[in-house]
């Protein structure tokens, strides 16, 4: 079996799968296999926790980049550049601080943010949508009015992160930090039921959606 079927085997696709399956199906891995989901106390699964989610990271970036790797033929004429807009701002380099940048409006969907410093950056208004975010630093960030629908935040850093009236339905917030952020207003539920995940989350002294204080 060959490295790239290998890949495609844990990540549980077929071969030629697309990016978008390749991106949901690390989803849905990493929510089953997250160390917070599985107990303190039970070492063996720990560890095969941690070993699952190696496998699955390097995976994904083995397949996504493999899948955005540009296409060049010899008759294709080189592409022109794009114009900045402010509406589609890329993030810079990987390594890059981000810290206080300002994305307002800015669509990033889909985009991975994972381990970015992203501290006091202004995202109000932004989509997020779908957006890779595992373990981010989001502290202080201005997130008011965002769209962070199905948006990854595992084991994110969201203390003292303005979520006003953002739409976190289908997030899954599982081992965040969320003290002292502020949800008023923020859209967790569709009726009685809750549709955020927030496994392991950290919500002391967060504002709830409803204005009260989580105790």
């Amino acid at each position: 079996m060959s490295d790239l079927e290998q890949y495609y085997r844990i990540l549980e696709l077929e071969p030629g799968a697309t990016l978008d399956e390749v991106n949901q199906a690390y989803k849905d891995l990493v929510f089953v296999w997250h160390p917070d989901r599985i107990p303190k106390d039970n070492l063996r699964l720990q560890q095969k926790a941690q070993d699952k989610l190696k496998a699955i990271n390097e995976a994904r970036e083995k397949l996504r980049s493999l899948k955005t790797k540009p296409q060049t033929t010899f008759n294709s004429p080189p592409p022109e550049p794009q114009k900045p807009s402010q509406t589609t701002q890329q993030p810079p380099k990987k390594s890059s601080d981000l810290s206080g940048k300002d994305y307002s409006r800015a669509n990033l969907s889909n985009k991975d943010l994972s381990g970015r410093n992203l501290s006091y950056a202004n995202l109000s208004g932004a989509n997020l949508s779908d957006t890779f975010m595992h373990k981010v630093n989001l502290r202080g960030a201005n997130l008011s009015e965002a769209n962070l629908f199905r948006a990854n935040l595992l084991l994110a850093d969201l203390r003292e992160a303005n979520l006003r009236a953002a739409n976190l339905i289908g997030a899954d917030l599982s081992g965040a930090d969320l003290r002292g952020a502020d949800l008023t207003g923020a859209r967790i539920r569709s009726g009685e039921r809750l549709l955020v995940k927030l496994i392991g989350t950290n919500l002391a002294g967060a504002i709830m959606p409803d204005g009260a204080i989580y105790q």
